[in-house]
């Protein structure tokens, strides 16, 4: 089955860069990239290491790097903390001590970059995975979206591209839609009463981050992302709670509207006039960050 066209407005937008995603003057080092999607999402792998995964698999993770790293909001500057540690060639795998240490979103960002950078359409979706345990839970996650002309937006996740340490009964780059549900289609889920809203967030040590409130944070985050403003993942602004307690019916009905275009299907035109057109969901200049290991500050983004 052949795709329906992507208009060329869309096409061409994510296939841009985004100020996030240009390597600018790093770009030398796109050199030799493959163009496929699984091969340069084995680039991002063998570069990169998130900050769990040294307890997860015995791997070595500098203290300074496991709290520095991936407060590093731009593909240039993690090019530069990459290369700086190790001046081999992109498509060279690092030894751990010598790969950028950060998170899913991390990951994303760099296979984002790689892709539009050789012309395939790509945007980051936050959303939330459950195949990082078995108990039903969805882990807050950050994935690929790229265009396949066949197939129309397929999911792929460079995180777990790497059969040594994730076993997975799918293909890493075609991660099926009822395995990481996009924040968009969780919201929906959860206020037809399909999901214990629950099920949805984080469990962090100093206790579980997780319910409805956490989910909207997300559609926030996805409908930026796919607006190419793909900050951090604890950048805070606009309407929002801290808690199930505090969501309003204003700000129920607010994630309503935004999560009618941040589902599977993204309706291209309404989702960039939202962004631009509300205030409560809009990037600013400044945003507030709830840095984990740094503490929070207000951050001027580029």
């Amino acid at each position: 089955m052949t795709a329906d066209r992507l208009a060329p407005e869309e096409a061409a937008f994510y296939a841009s860069q985004s100020s996030f995603s240009d390597p600018g003057e790093l770009v030398g080092w796109y050199t030799d990239l493959p163009r496929d999607v699984g091969e340069l999402a084995r680039v991002v792998r063998d570069v990169m290491v998130h900050r769990v995964e040294g307890g997860q698999f015995g791997v070595p993770i500098a203290e300074d790097r496991m709290r520095d790293d991936a407060e590093t909001r731009y593909v240039d500057d993690i090019l530069r903390l990459v290369v700086n540690r190790n001046g081999a060639p992109l498509v060279e795998r690092r030894e751990f001590a010598d790969r950028f240490v950060g998170i899913c979103r991390d990951f994303t960002l760099l296979h984002v970059s790689l892709l539009r950078h050789v012309g395939i359409p790509a945007r980051l979706r936050s959303g939330f995975a459950d195949y990082f345990g078995d108990d039903g839970f969805h882990f807050d996650h950050v994935v690929t979206e790229y265009w396949d002309d066949q197939r129309g937006w397929l999911l792929a996740d460079a995180q777990i591209v790497d059969p040594e340490r994730y076993s997975m009964p799918f293909d890493p780059t075609d991660v099926p839609r009822d395995r990481f549900l996009v924040a968009g289609k969780a919201w929906q889920l959860i206020r037809a009463g399909g999901a214990d809203p629950k099920s949805f967030g984080l469990h962090l040590p100093e206790g579980p981050m997780v319910g409805a409130w956490f989910v909207a944070g997300n559609v926030r985050l996805d409908l930026a992302a796919l607006n190419k403003v793909e900050t951090l993942l604890w950048d805070v602004w606009g309407t929002g709670a801290g808690s199930d307690d505090e969501m309003g019916d204003e700000i129920r009905d607010l994630y309503d509207t935004a999560a009618r275009v941040t589902g599977d299907e993204v309706p291209f035109a309404e989702a960039r006039a939202l962004f631009a057109e509300h205030d409560g969901l809009r990037t600013p200049s400044t945003v507030l960050s709830l840095a984990p290991f740094n503490g929070p500050s207000r951050v001027a983004l580029r």
